[in-house]
């Protein structure tokens, strides 16, 4: 019987399948939490990430091997760089040994490590992919955001990577980029996609930053807005302008006793587009709203249209993230059937629920703790995916019934604030309203 391709899925049926098979359809594998560089941006540098340093074992590794003839993709990174750990070529080369002629092999690097040699180790192993972080290509701002990088170093990486393609006469091993978005380096997204464009990138995935902390919670230029609210409010906003009224003012104005006509005029509007978006079942936050910074609003949008002119050029495959929320969820890592394995054999379900990690995504303090299922030291990954826990777990995500906490003007409430969770507003005991990468600001080599 032909199976279902998870890229080709358009109904909720489709994508239950998936999820529900009895084995996973992807494995993103953490090869090592080590890494040579100090990023700003990484969870490592998190004061609540808590993480041990370790290699993911050959042992380990063994117990994932029965669910392989299965897998499609193998993601083989997680906190770490992958180059560090020294048993990655056999990795690659067993997978392909197991995994369908169908299915790929990929990890995203910093590409400080990345030889000739060593890019002619991995491709005559069987690496099918490989994502380069590039955020910037002016030499001090890269040496800024990631602390102990050069430009040169990804530029010979890329060099490397092509010419041992040609050496190993492997032409179709895809080799990309990955842009994290801030507000330090979003200017130069257009340029950087060029630059990647011209040493032979193929592919560019940009993703947003996620702020650990307050301290760079200003470097998120994502907005902490769904696409539906902020459209809704677009509409009232032009409607407010037309009509000479300030909708600034609606919070000093809501509260009076004894309003002028002009004020009356703004409590009038807001409140008859609060009644729309209700009519709708789309949730407000009006302090967040009225906060927007349009102006930059419309920069980001006139730089990802660059971007995106940049790739119809050059022929680079982009993907851009959202720049808004998506009021319509979609977890692609269930969906698309994954499973996230550590260093040390926990098996959890995705990136947001892989590790320990404090968070100022929506502009409050979040710890997110992981979700573990099973370890691979004590069963092998096939008795893990199947247990009733993490089936039962997939298909409550699928429901999407829990909240969105970024939407909700109520949120940090005692719900996901707490050291324990139980359960959320809706009486669910899901721990995703508080997740922004199934609203599509967040992306990820998969």
């Amino acid at each position: 019987m032909k199976e279902t391709n998870p890229a080709h899925c358009s109904s909720d049926a489709e994508r239950s399948k998936i999820a529900l098979r009895n084995y996973p359809t992807k494995l993103f594998v953490e090869t090592t939490t080590r890494c040579n560089l100090n990023c700003f941006m990484c969870v490592k540098q998190n004061r609540g990430s808590e993480l041990c340093e370790g290699d993911f074992p050959p042992e380990l590794f063994t117990r994932l091997e029965a669910a392989l003839p299965h897998v499609e993709t193998l993601i083989l990174n997680g906190i770490g760089e992958p180059l560090m750990n020294p048993h990655l070529e056999s990795y690659i080369r067993r997978a392909k040994e197991l995994m369908p002629s169908s299915g790929w092999i990929g990890f995203q690097s910093n590409g400080v490590l990345m030889t000739p040699l060593r890019a002619e180790s991995l491709i005559n192993a069987g690496l099918d992919t490989i994502c380069i972080s590039v955020d910037a290509i002016a030499p001090e701002q890269f040496q800024k955001l990631r602390e102990g990088g050069n430009v040169e170093a990804v530029e010979m990486a890329l060099s490397a990577l092509n010419n041992a393609r040609i050496i190993c006469n492997r032409p179709e091993v895809k080799i990309g980029i990955e842009f994290v978005a801030m507000s330090s380096n979003i200017s130069e997204l257009p340029e950087t996609l060029e630059w990647a464009a011209s040493r032979g990138a193929r592919f560019a995935i940009v993703t947003h930053v996620l702020p650990y902390d307050e301290l760079h919670a200003h470097e998120a230029v994502f907005c902490n807005i769904t696409d539906q609210a902020l459209s809704l409010y677009n509409k009232w906003r032009r409607t407010a302008i037309s009509s000479g009224v300030d909708m600034q003012r609606y919070y000093e104005v809501r509260f009076k006793y004894s309003r002028t006509d002009d004020e009356q005029a703004i409590v009038d509007l807001v409140e008859a587009m609060k009644a729309e978006a209700e009519q709708q079942g789309i949730m407000l936050d009006m302090k967040k709203l009225l906060q927007l910074e349009h102006q930059r609003v419309d920069e980001i949008t006139a730089l990802f249209a660059a971007a995106e002119a940049v790739a119809a050029r050059t022929g680079l495959e982009l993907r851009l993230p959202e720049l808004a929320l998506k009021e319509q969820r979609k977890c692609s890592f269930v969906e698309e059937g994954s499973a996230f394995v550590s260093w040390n054999g926990d098996v959890s379900p995705c990136y947001f629920l892989w590790h320990r990690f404090d968070c100022f995504a929506s502009g409050w303090n979040q710890t997110v703790k992981p979700k573990i299922f099973g370890n691979l030291a004590e069963q092998e990954m096939l008795r893990i995916w199947n247990n009733h826990e993490f089936t039962a777990f997939r298909r409550d995500v699928l429901a999407y019934d829990y909240p969105s906490c970024a939407s909700c003007g109520l949120a940090p409430c005692d719900y996901v604030q707490t050291d324990d969770f139980q359960q959320d507003c809706h009486i669910r005991n899901v721990p995703c309203g508080s997740c922004l990468w199934c609203m599509g600001v967040f992306q990820c080599l998969r």
